[in-house]
């Protein structure tokens, strides 16, 4: 096989893994080599429905990945430059360490731990291997973060950072809290957190050039996935509806909302002392190739008992297909991971982004168990 691609594997052929086998695909410097599943008829299952819609090609020729039961199995591979780990938050931590301990890349499924102890080790055992650890948010790959961020610096019509507001949210179907893993606990404890509140407080941290709040105060207000206890009383469940508050050294305050029984939802509101910016679709454009947001600045007038306001709105807009497409946020996202494999330059920047947001999470649940409580995050060290 050609050594300018990268020889993905992928640990589990969850439906989550569609769209990143499409992704590498399409990516120009990978090609997924085997999928591994418990079962190895489930693997080729996968990989029979995934390549009857996208065929991995490899020196302009058509490829069939091979179906390996045990992920152990692959692991053991010669043929296997970075594994791709769907695995439910619960079980996680053991393979990607494994992997590491293998020599494989790894990008891992958010959130990546079910908390920052087990996320520092599995970093830690990617960094001694001298592998990359890269979580699986696609948004930091995408290009209206740049355009974004050069919107915030607009000093005349934004200002200075002062708020910032997210809200992802979906209304899960009847059957969700009974079977959906999301809403199960010992597989993703942490609900809609975890799934959602991730993105919420990446994009945060995106906003404050990577900060780490202060403080922090959050309250579960829904749970799912509850179960009656012998003594009659109700498991604590994952979270369905989750908010929560941060502030920070220099007064800028951010706040999110996330859930499962909300509908479709993924809007940010960024507000500066002279403007403030809107973002529709902060995780995934939704508009086909165009990715938008607006500035807005309103200037209020008094004369006298009269109030006018002077308004105006910039709209911006970089050209960004939502998915399947080469410069799609998923696509960067694998061919990133892929350059970092092929060249040996590990990048420290991704697995600072992971520990960060997994920190920010932990003291969201502390905050939540202790009645909202406004508590400080674990401090954040950059690796020696």
């Amino acid at each position: 096989m050609n050594s300018n691609l990268c020889r993905w594997g992928f640990l589990g052929a969850a439906a989550i893994a569609r769209k990143n086998w499409k992704a590498i695909r399409r990516s120009g410097n990978g090609v997924v080599a085997a999928v591994a599943s418990r079962d190895r008829r489930r693997a080729q299952a996968f990989i029979d429905e995934c390549a009857a819609e996208c065929p991995q090609v490899a020196n302009d020729k058509v490829v069939a990945a091979d179906a390996v039961e045990g992920y152990e199995s692959l692991l053991n591979r010669d043929d296997i430059d970075a594994v791709y780990i769907p695995l439910p938050t619960g079980v996680r931590k053991s393979w990607v360490i494994r992997a590491a301990q293998a020599g494989k890349h790894v990008l891992c499924e958010k959130p990546v731990a079910i908390n920052a102890d087990e996320a520092k080790a599995m970093i830690d055992a990617c960094r001694s291997a001298g592998v990359q650890f890269m979580d699986g948010v696609m948004f930091d790959h995408s290009a209206r973060l740049d355009g974004v961020r050069s919107s915030l610096r607009d000093t005349e019509t934004f200002g200075s950072l002062q708020r910032i507001n997210t809200h992802f949210s979906f209304c899960g179907d009847e059957s969700f809290e009974d079977s959906n893993i999301r809403a199960q606990a010992d597989l993703e404890p942490h609900g809609c957190l975890g799934d959602l509140g991730w993105y919420c407080i990446r994009f945060t941290l995106f906003v404050t050039g990577g900060r780490m709040p202060n403080t922090v105060t959050a309250r579960s207000l829904k749970s799912l996935g509850q179960e009656k206890q012998a003594d009659g009383t109700l498991s604590a469940g994952v979270p369905g509806t989750f908010s929560a508050e941060m502030t920070f050294d220099d007064g800028v305050s951010a706040a999110f909302y996330c859930s499962f029984l909300s509908a479709n939802q993924q809007t940010a509101l960024i507000s500066g002392d002279r403007g403030y910016l809107t973002l529709d679709d902060f995780v995934l454009p939704l508009y086909g190739a165009r990715s938008e947001w607006e500035l807005h600045r309103h200037d209020l007038q008094i004369d006298n008992c009269q109030w006018n306001f002077a308004r105006k709105t910039t709209g911006m807009a970089v050209d960004e297909y939502a998915s399947g497409q080469p410069d799609s946020q998923e696509v960067n996202m694998v061919r990133r991971l892929a350059e970092i494999a092929l060249s040996g330059r590990l990048s420290e920047h991704y697995a600072e982004l992971s520990l960060k947001t997994q920190l920010v999470l932990d003291a969201c649940r502390r905050s939540d168990a202790h009645g909202g409580k406004s508590v400080q995050p674990a401090p954040f060290t950059k690796a020696a």
